[in-house]
């Protein structure tokens, strides 16, 4: 038997277009991900200030406009000035976050160093938790005053006469969440945020600011905190953040590949809290969202944190199966189909932690499965989101009703003349034949047709087989005229590229 679908994709059927941001990622100090992954001195592959050049290339592949840095939990009991100047000077510190001993060697402007080499702007964050305005400010100036004032001569004398000119800030991270270094109610938070993105724009008035929102749409006060908040800040901030996770720790792997809808009725309602507020405010601005931390999590509540106060270690390390690249995927179209409001999202985290690149400790690395739908969708997905009309037999799981078999979206690159299909057939065990109505673009011809399938859900990369699960452009896709028609193979990524005659 094979499912049947239809899509029909009309060029005039706008919802925005992309904001490259939004195959943002995140690289926080947490586990391996900064050292032994970005940074090992001494690896066979590292340069001169000790950046591993085989994890340089595996990011730079993936095209990533944007990395938030450096937390995460971490930020939140972070003391910048500890990151900066000689490192032989630095001090090593409790990190109280995670519970390991924090070794500074990698800082600021080691990470601006390192941003640059793969081709990222940086997303930085400031400690709101256990600090506030006063180093919020002086951050800025540090990083993006000329010169001529104590902070910025401080860069200039660490060895940086050009201020590094970060654009965007989070006004801290999940300060609604009781683990949070200094955990803050609503009004606090609010409050406080108001208060440091006035005096952050100050020094800076080209910086863009996120406000914190839930930590999790699971939260007790969720849309309570978004609201409050923005009652306190609103007229001072430019984004909204979101943060999500989800897994399949039940092994329902129906009920797992549907959590997308979750994603995207998470999305609309943070989208409609904003709006409230922008009415309550009789305001003109129209908050965007960044949705700076999302990914498949399966060991999230699980720690190592009994051994503590060691140097970098494992931690998070998630090992990514074929059907958890299936779910990224699905998030991936979710996150297009909101491209009018999401102008920025965070794959959390990048490489070691919960991440699509894994490292071993003088050794290799390996992509993960969850990387390739990633590097598709970031390479392929620029350009303007097509509302696309699609018709799906649907199925009911666990905790949703009426999912489409198929999750699917496309984007059209006008400039260069492609329109590029992303699709995932959530049917486990039917292949699906895909009916796209192309009309109004002309004539269209094939570029490829790039499959990610594997019999075996649970089938995974890893050292000893790095290509277990990869994709292929080996797809099944005909075209007569403005008509194609593809064949998507059960549990599939599938990616459509067509050129636009």
């Amino acid at each position: 038997m094979t499912v049947k679908s239809t899509m029909l994709i009309d060029k005039n059927f706008v919802i925005s277009s992309v904001d490259k941001r939004i195959y943002g990622s995140f690289i926080e100090h947490l586990g391996r991900a900064v050292y032994g992954g970005i940074y090992e001195p001494g690896h066979p592959t590292a340069d001169a200030n000790g950046f591993r050049q085989d994890a340089i290339e595996a990011i730079k592949a993936l095209n990533v406009p944007i990395i938030r840095y450096p937390g995460g939990n971490f930020v939140s009991g972070y003391n910048w000035e500890d990151g900066v100047g000689p490192k032989e000077q630095r001090r090593r510190l409790l990190e109280l976050a995670w519970w390991t001993t924090e070794t500074n060697e990698v800082g600021t402007n080691e990470f601006a160093d390192w941003a640059k080499l793969v081709g990222t702007e940086v997303m930085m964050a400031v400690n709101l938790g256990t600090r506030g305005i006063d180093e919020a400010r002086n951050l800025v100036e540090y990083c993006n005053h000329p010169s001529g004032s104590y902070y910025s001569d401080l860069r200039i004398s660490h060895g940086y006469k050009e201020p590094h000119r970060f654009k965007t800030w989070c006004l801290g991270n999940e300060m609604d969440g009781p683990w949070q270094i200094g955990a803050k109610t609503a009004v606090e938070y609010g409050r406080l945020a108001n208060e440091t993105a006035k005096v952050m724009k100050w020094v800076d008035p080209t910086i863009e600011l996120v406000a914190c929102g839930s930590s999790s749409s699971g939260m007790d006060t969720f849309a309570y905190w978004e609201s409050t908040v923005l009652d306190l800040c609103y007229d001072q901030v430019d984004y909204l953040s979101l943060h999500t996770y989800y897994n399949n720790n039940n092994n329902n792997t129906e009920n797992f590949l549907a959590s997308s809808l979750n994603l995207d009725h998470f999305i609309g309602s943070v989208a409609a809290i904003c709006d409230a507020a922008q009415a309550k405010k009789r305001s003109k601005k129209k908050l965007m969202l960044s949705l700076d931390e999302w990914n498949v999590w399966k060991t999230i509540g699980t720690s190592r944190m009994e051994e503590r106060w060691t140097i970098a270690p494992p931690e998070c390390e998630d090992v990514y199966n074929h059907e958890d690249a299936l779910a990224v995927g699905c998030y991936l179209i979710t996150i297009l189909k909101h491209a009018d409001r999401v102008k920025m999202a965070c794959l959390a985290q990048l490489i070691n932690v919960i991440a699509p690149i894994m490292t071993e400790n003088d050794g290799s690395l390996w992509l993960q499965t969850t990387y390739y739908p990633f590097l598709h969708a970031s390479n392929f997905g620029r350009g303007t989101v097509i509302h696309s009309i699609v018709n799906s037999p649907k199925y009911d799981a666990k905790d949703f009703t009426d999912v489409p078999y198929l999750e699917a979206t496309a984007v059209h690159d006008e400039e260069n003349g492609y329109v590029t299909i992303f699709a995932v057939n959530r049917h486990l065990s039917e292949a699906m034949e895909l009916d796209i109505d192309v009309r109004s673009f002309g004539n269209v011809t094939l570029d490829r047709h790039i499959v990610m399938e594997n019999d075996d859900l649970k089938a995974f990369n890893s050292k000893a087989a790095p290509n277990n699960v990869v994709p292929h452009d080996k797809g099944n896709t005909t075209i007569d005229g403005s008509r194609v028609t593809s064949r998507l193979s059960k549990a599939s990524w599938n990616v459509i590229r067509l050129k636009v005659n």
